[in-house]
Protein backbone atom coordinates (compact mmCIF):
# COMPACT_ATOMS: atom_id res chain seq x y z
CA UNK A 1 0.00 0.00 0.00
CA UNK A 2 1.38 3.40 -0.99
CA UNK A 3 2.63 5.62 1.80
CA UNK A 4 1.22 9.15 1.98
CA UNK A 5 3.04 11.59 -0.31
CA UNK A 6 2.69 14.81 1.65
CA UNK A 7 4.66 16.84 -0.89
CA UNK A 8 2.26 15.77 -3.64
CA UNK A 9 -0.70 16.79 -1.47
CA UNK A 10 0.91 20.16 -0.78
CA UNK A 11 1.64 20.79 -4.46
CA UNK A 12 -1.96 19.98 -5.38
CA UNK A 13 -3.41 22.23 -2.68
CA UNK A 14 -1.25 25.20 -3.65
CA UNK A 15 -2.28 24.77 -7.28
CA UNK A 16 -5.94 24.45 -6.29
CA UNK A 17 -5.74 27.71 -4.36
CA UNK A 18 -4.21 29.44 -7.39
CA UNK A 19 -6.84 28.11 -9.79
CA UNK A 20 -9.80 28.92 -7.56
CA UNK A 21 -8.61 32.45 -6.84
CA UNK A 22 -7.98 33.18 -10.53
CA UNK A 23 -11.44 31.93 -11.51
CA UNK A 24 -13.22 33.88 -8.76
CA UNK A 25 -11.35 37.07 -9.67
CA UNK A 26 -12.45 36.68 -13.29
CA UNK A 27 -16.03 36.16 -12.16
CA UNK A 28 -15.97 39.22 -9.94
CA UNK A 29 -14.35 41.43 -12.55
CA UNK A 30 -13.52 44.26 -10.15
CA UNK A 31 -11.68 43.12 -7.01
CA UNK A 32 -8.59 41.01 -6.52
CA UNK A 33 -7.42 38.78 -3.71
CA UNK A 34 -5.00 40.22 -1.20
CA UNK A 35 -2.40 37.66 -0.12
CA UNK A 36 -0.77 37.31 3.28
CA UNK A 37 2.01 34.76 3.61
CA UNK A 38 2.52 33.82 7.22
CA UNK A 39 4.76 31.59 9.26
CA UNK A 40 4.78 30.34 12.82
CA UNK A 41 8.31 29.53 13.97
CA UNK A 42 9.23 26.27 15.66
CA UNK A 43 10.95 26.07 18.99
CA UNK A 44 8.64 26.72 21.92
CA UNK A 45 5.54 27.37 19.81
CA UNK A 46 2.78 24.79 20.21
CA UNK A 47 2.10 24.93 16.47
CA UNK A 48 4.51 25.86 13.70
CA UNK A 49 4.34 26.00 9.94
CA UNK A 50 2.74 28.53 7.64
CA UNK A 51 0.34 29.30 4.89
CA UNK A 52 -1.10 31.67 2.31
CA UNK A 53 -4.23 33.57 3.25
CA UNK A 54 -6.03 35.25 0.34
CA UNK A 55 -9.00 37.52 0.93
CA UNK A 56 -11.17 39.45 -1.53
CA UNK A 57 -13.30 42.39 -0.33
CA UNK A 58 -15.69 44.96 -1.78
CA UNK A 59 -15.97 43.28 -5.15
CA UNK A 60 -18.69 43.67 -7.73
CA UNK A 61 -19.92 40.13 -7.04
CA UNK A 62 -18.22 39.05 -3.82
CA UNK A 63 -18.65 41.28 -0.79
CA UNK A 64 -16.01 39.24 0.98
CA UNK A 65 -14.39 35.86 0.65
CA UNK A 66 -11.26 33.96 1.46
CA UNK A 67 -9.28 31.09 0.00
CA UNK A 68 -6.68 29.83 2.46
CA UNK A 69 -3.85 27.33 2.28
CA UNK A 70 -2.07 26.16 5.42
CA UNK A 71 0.48 23.52 6.40
CA UNK A 72 1.01 23.32 10.14
CA UNK A 73 2.71 20.96 12.59
CA UNK A 74 2.12 20.50 16.30
CA UNK A 75 3.30 18.44 19.21
CA UNK A 76 -0.21 17.42 20.33
CA UNK A 77 -3.49 17.05 18.47
CA UNK A 78 -6.13 19.46 19.84
CA UNK A 79 -9.38 18.13 21.34
CA UNK A 80 -11.40 18.81 18.17
CA UNK A 81 -9.20 16.35 16.26
CA UNK A 82 -9.31 13.57 18.85
CA UNK A 83 -12.99 13.78 19.81
CA UNK A 84 -13.81 11.08 17.26
CA UNK A 85 -10.48 9.25 17.62
CA UNK A 86 -9.45 9.33 21.29
CA UNK A 87 -6.75 6.71 20.69
CA UNK A 88 -4.70 9.43 18.95
CA UNK A 89 -4.56 11.75 21.95
CA UNK A 90 -1.00 12.80 22.71
CA UNK A 91 0.32 12.32 19.18
CA UNK A 92 1.97 15.04 17.18
CA UNK A 93 0.47 16.00 13.86
CA UNK A 94 0.75 17.79 10.61
CA UNK A 95 -2.22 19.18 8.73
CA UNK A 96 -2.50 20.56 5.22
CA UNK A 97 -5.57 22.04 3.65
CA UNK A 98 -7.34 24.57 1.48
CA UNK A 99 -10.45 26.15 2.95
CA UNK A 100 -12.62 28.75 1.27
CA UNK A 101 -15.80 30.69 1.94
CA UNK A 102 -17.37 33.17 -0.47
CA UNK A 103 -19.98 35.70 0.69
CA UNK A 104 -21.68 37.31 -2.33
CA UNK A 105 -23.13 40.81 -2.43
CA UNK A 106 -26.38 39.92 -4.21
CA UNK A 107 -28.80 38.07 -1.87
CA UNK A 108 -29.85 35.82 -4.74
CA UNK A 109 -26.32 34.39 -4.99
CA UNK A 110 -25.70 31.75 -2.32
CA UNK A 111 -22.77 31.69 0.04
CA UNK A 112 -20.51 28.73 -0.65
CA UNK A 113 -17.90 26.81 1.31
CA UNK A 114 -15.31 24.24 0.27
CA UNK A 115 -12.57 22.49 2.20
CA UNK A 116 -10.12 19.72 1.38
CA UNK A 117 -7.55 18.63 3.95
CA UNK A 118 -5.01 15.97 4.89
CA UNK A 119 -4.05 15.03 8.46
CA UNK A 120 -1.28 12.83 9.75
CA UNK A 121 -0.90 11.91 13.41
CA UNK A 122 2.62 10.97 14.35
CA UNK A 123 4.38 9.24 17.25
CA UNK A 124 7.98 8.09 17.61
CA UNK A 125 8.30 4.37 17.04
CA UNK A 126 4.80 3.98 15.59
CA UNK A 127 3.35 4.02 12.10
CA UNK A 128 1.78 7.38 11.23
CA UNK A 129 -2.01 7.49 11.11
CA UNK A 130 -3.40 9.61 8.28
CA UNK A 131 -6.77 10.59 6.87
CA UNK A 132 -8.45 13.06 4.55
CA UNK A 133 -11.54 15.20 4.98
CA UNK A 134 -13.48 17.94 3.28
CA UNK A 135 -16.40 18.61 0.99
CA UNK A 136 -18.44 21.56 -0.18
CA UNK A 137 -21.83 22.97 0.80
CA UNK A 138 -24.19 25.70 -0.37
CA UNK A 139 -26.04 28.28 1.76
CA UNK A 140 -28.73 30.13 -0.23
CA UNK A 141 -30.77 33.03 1.06
CA UNK A 142 -33.38 32.70 -1.69
CA UNK A 143 -33.60 29.22 -3.13
CA UNK A 144 -33.89 28.03 -6.73
CA UNK A 145 -34.53 24.39 -7.56
CA UNK A 146 -32.22 24.35 -10.59
CA UNK A 147 -29.35 25.72 -8.49
CA UNK A 148 -29.82 23.01 -5.90
CA UNK A 149 -30.06 20.26 -8.53
CA UNK A 150 -26.94 21.50 -10.31
CA UNK A 151 -24.99 21.70 -7.03
CA UNK A 152 -25.87 18.17 -5.97
CA UNK A 153 -25.46 16.74 -9.46
CA UNK A 154 -21.90 18.10 -9.57
CA UNK A 155 -21.24 16.68 -6.10
CA UNK A 156 -22.42 13.28 -7.28
CA UNK A 157 -20.13 13.41 -10.30
CA UNK A 158 -17.21 14.08 -7.97
CA UNK A 159 -18.06 10.93 -6.01
CA UNK A 160 -19.21 8.42 -8.63
CA UNK A 161 -15.80 7.10 -9.78
CA UNK A 162 -14.75 6.27 -6.22
CA UNK A 163 -17.55 4.28 -4.65
CA UNK A 164 -21.15 3.43 -5.40
CA UNK A 165 -22.15 4.60 -1.93
CA UNK A 166 -19.96 7.70 -1.72
CA UNK A 167 -22.47 10.31 -2.81
CA UNK A 168 -25.38 9.11 -0.69
CA UNK A 169 -23.09 8.54 2.27
CA UNK A 170 -21.32 11.91 2.17
CA UNK A 171 -24.46 13.85 1.25
CA UNK A 172 -26.18 12.44 4.33
CA UNK A 173 -23.12 13.24 6.46
CA UNK A 174 -23.20 16.82 5.12
CA UNK A 175 -26.89 17.20 6.03
CA UNK A 176 -26.15 15.95 9.53
CA UNK A 177 -22.95 17.94 10.03
CA UNK A 178 -24.11 21.37 8.82
CA UNK A 179 -27.03 21.40 11.21
CA UNK A 180 -27.43 24.20 13.74
CA UNK A 181 -28.60 22.22 16.75
CA UNK A 182 -29.63 25.15 18.92
CA UNK A 183 -31.78 26.50 16.04
CA UNK A 184 -32.99 23.08 14.94
CA UNK A 185 -32.37 23.95 11.31
CA UNK A 186 -29.82 23.17 8.58
CA UNK A 187 -27.30 25.83 7.61
CA UNK A 188 -28.10 25.42 3.92
CA UNK A 189 -28.96 22.87 1.25
CA UNK A 190 -25.94 20.67 1.85
CA UNK A 191 -23.57 19.02 -0.58
CA UNK A 192 -20.74 16.76 0.57
CA UNK A 193 -18.94 16.25 3.85
CA UNK A 194 -16.47 13.53 4.81
CA UNK A 195 -13.81 13.14 7.48
CA UNK A 196 -11.42 10.52 8.90
CA UNK A 197 -11.37 8.85 5.47
CA UNK A 198 -8.51 6.41 4.80
CA UNK A 199 -10.24 3.48 3.14
CA UNK A 200 -8.64 1.76 0.12
CA UNK A 201 -5.29 3.44 0.63
CA UNK A 202 -3.61 6.76 0.02
CA UNK A 203 -3.76 6.79 -3.79
CA UNK A 204 -7.52 6.26 -3.77
CA UNK A 205 -8.13 8.87 -1.06
CA UNK A 206 -5.85 11.45 -2.65
CA UNK A 207 -7.61 11.00 -6.00
CA UNK A 208 -10.98 11.48 -4.30
CA UNK A 209 -9.74 14.60 -2.49
CA UNK A 210 -8.64 16.03 -5.86
CA UNK A 211 -11.97 15.18 -7.45
CA UNK A 212 -13.87 17.09 -4.76
CA UNK A 213 -11.52 20.07 -4.87
CA UNK A 214 -11.59 20.26 -8.66
CA UNK A 215 -15.41 20.15 -8.82
CA UNK A 216 -16.01 23.17 -6.60
CA UNK A 217 -15.79 25.74 -9.40
CA UNK A 218 -17.94 23.55 -11.67
CA UNK A 219 -20.58 23.51 -8.94
CA UNK A 220 -20.52 27.16 -7.90
CA UNK A 221 -19.71 29.38 -10.87
CA UNK A 222 -22.79 28.53 -13.00
CA UNK A 223 -25.00 29.46 -10.04
CA UNK A 224 -23.17 32.75 -9.56
CA UNK A 225 -23.50 33.55 -13.25
CA UNK A 226 -27.26 32.87 -13.24
CA UNK A 227 -28.03 35.00 -10.18
CA UNK A 228 -25.50 37.82 -9.84
CA UNK A 229 -27.44 40.31 -11.98
CA UNK A 230 -30.91 39.71 -10.47
CA UNK A 231 -32.36 42.94 -9.07
CA UNK A 232 -32.92 43.13 -5.32
CA UNK A 233 -33.96 45.67 -2.71
CA UNK A 234 -33.59 46.42 0.97
CA UNK A 235 -35.95 43.60 1.95
CA UNK A 236 -33.76 40.95 0.32
CA UNK A 237 -30.57 42.54 1.63
CA UNK A 238 -31.96 42.65 5.16
CA UNK A 239 -32.90 38.97 5.03
CA UNK A 240 -29.46 38.06 3.68
CA UNK A 241 -27.77 39.80 6.62
CA UNK A 242 -30.14 38.10 9.07
CA UNK A 243 -29.41 34.66 7.63
CA UNK A 244 -25.69 35.34 7.70
CA UNK A 245 -26.07 35.31 11.46
CA UNK A 246 -26.78 31.58 11.23
CA UNK A 247 -23.50 31.14 9.34
CA UNK A 248 -21.62 32.88 12.13
CA UNK A 249 -23.33 30.81 14.81
CA UNK A 250 -22.46 27.52 13.14
CA UNK A 251 -18.84 28.41 12.45
CA UNK A 252 -18.12 29.63 15.96
CA UNK A 253 -20.02 26.92 17.83
CA UNK A 254 -19.72 23.73 15.78
CA UNK A 255 -17.31 23.92 12.85
CA UNK A 256 -14.44 21.45 13.29
CA UNK A 257 -12.00 23.50 11.22
CA UNK A 258 -12.63 26.67 13.22
CA UNK A 259 -12.35 24.82 16.51
CA UNK A 260 -9.19 23.02 15.40
CA UNK A 261 -7.56 26.30 14.40
CA UNK A 262 -8.45 28.09 17.62
CA UNK A 263 -7.57 25.14 19.88
CA UNK A 264 -4.20 24.69 18.17
CA UNK A 265 -3.34 28.38 18.57
CA UNK A 266 -3.55 28.94 14.83
CA UNK A 267 -3.52 32.26 13.01
CA UNK A 268 -6.74 33.94 14.12
CA UNK A 269 -7.13 36.26 11.11
CA UNK A 270 -6.93 33.29 8.75
CA UNK A 271 -9.28 31.13 10.82
CA UNK A 272 -11.99 33.78 11.08
CA UNK A 273 -11.85 34.96 7.47
CA UNK A 274 -14.87 32.69 6.93
CA UNK A 275 -17.14 35.15 8.75
CA UNK A 276 -19.20 37.61 6.69
CA UNK A 277 -18.39 41.35 6.75
CA UNK A 278 -21.92 42.43 7.74
CA UNK A 279 -24.57 40.55 9.70
CA UNK A 280 -27.76 41.22 11.68
CA UNK A 281 -29.52 39.48 14.52
CA UNK A 282 -33.13 40.08 15.56
CA UNK A 283 -34.95 38.81 18.59
CA UNK A 284 -37.39 35.99 17.77
CA UNK A 285 -37.87 37.07 14.15
CA UNK A 286 -40.02 34.87 11.93
CA UNK A 287 -40.85 35.21 8.23
CA UNK A 288 -44.36 35.98 7.12
CA UNK A 289 -46.17 32.87 5.83
CA UNK A 290 -46.30 32.59 2.07
CA UNK A 291 -43.26 34.79 1.41
CA UNK A 292 -40.05 33.88 -0.37
CA UNK A 293 -38.30 34.12 2.99
CA UNK A 294 -40.70 31.58 4.53
CA UNK A 295 -40.15 29.26 1.58
CA UNK A 296 -36.45 29.09 2.41
CA UNK A 297 -37.37 27.57 5.77
CA UNK A 298 -40.34 25.49 4.67
CA UNK A 299 -38.88 24.02 1.51
CA UNK A 300 -35.17 24.60 0.94
CA UNK A 301 -33.92 24.11 4.49
CA UNK A 302 -35.35 20.61 4.57
CA UNK A 303 -33.05 17.67 3.76
CA UNK A 304 -34.19 16.12 0.51
CA UNK A 305 -32.90 14.12 -2.42
CA UNK A 306 -32.46 16.84 -5.02
CA UNK A 307 -31.60 14.26 -7.68
CA UNK A 308 -34.68 12.08 -7.16
CA UNK A 309 -36.10 11.03 -10.50
CA UNK A 310 -32.92 11.69 -12.48
CA UNK A 311 -31.73 8.83 -14.63
CA UNK A 312 -28.52 7.35 -13.31
CA UNK A 313 -25.63 6.90 -15.77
Amino acid sequence: MAQPDIEAVKAYLLDLQDRVCAALEREDGAARFREDRWERPGGGASVHGGGRTRVITDGAVFEQGGVNFSHVHGATLPPSATAQRPELAGRGFQALGVSLVMHPRNPYVPTSHCNVRFFQAEKAGAEPVWWIGGGFDLTPYYGFDDDCVHWHRTAKRACDPFGADYHARFKRWCDEYFYIKHRREPRGVGGLFFDDLDERGFDHCFAFLRSVGDRYLDAYLPIVQRRKHLPYGERERDFQLYRRGRYVEFNLVYDRGTLFGLQSNGRTESILMSLPPLVRWRYDWRPQPGTAEARLYDYYLQPRDWLAGEKQP
